[in-house]
């Protein structure tokens, strides 16, 4: 049972490499993952392309139409040194479009780090790989809203 300082270190050497994050790859060559934001829910998947971004059957552009809204989805591949070397189709549900361009982006840095695991540290740094918690708080009982009173009168 007594092991030598080298056996530990072949040991620990060998558990580094089997723990290496592999790419998660699907049989047509896809990277998937969902990202999330507010209310919305972006199921995206990502390929190697010529750059093609279609959000429910229809162009970026198209479906994105404020520029501050196309800026935050092609935030990943800036960052990543990955633009136009990507095609990316999603589906998004819920919200409204920031928080479904918000949830498109985290989708998007999940899948980029799948495919290419190597990726995940650049990405993670720049604050694209954590879900904004940030939520609307309920409205309470009398109140006008979440925290708003109703408007006082003396008489």
């Amino acid at each position: 049972m007594a092991k030598t300082l080298a056996d530990l270190k072949a040991v620990t050497q060998a558990a580094s490499d089997a723990t290496e994050a592999q790419p998660k790859i699907d049989k047509f060559g896809r990277a998937y993952a969902t990202g999330k934001r507010k209310n919305a829910i972006a199921r995206v998947w990502i390929k190697p392309g010529k750059g093609d971004f279609v959000v429910n059957d229809k162009k970026s552009d198209a479906y994105f139409a404020r520029p501050v809204l196309r800026m935050l989805i092609q935030q990943p591949f800036l960052v990543a040194d990955r633009v136009g070397q990507f095609d990316v189709w999603c589906t998004v549900s819920g919200g409204g479009l920031s928080g479904q361009a918000g949830a498109v982006r985290h989708g998007v840095s999940k899948a980029l780090t799948y495919y290419e695991p190597a990726l995940r540290a650049i990405l993670k740094a720049g604050g694209f790989m954590t879900r904004d918690p940030r939520v609307v708080e309920r409205k309470k009982y009398g109140r006008a809203g979440a925290r708003r009173s109703f408007q006082f009168s003396k008489r």
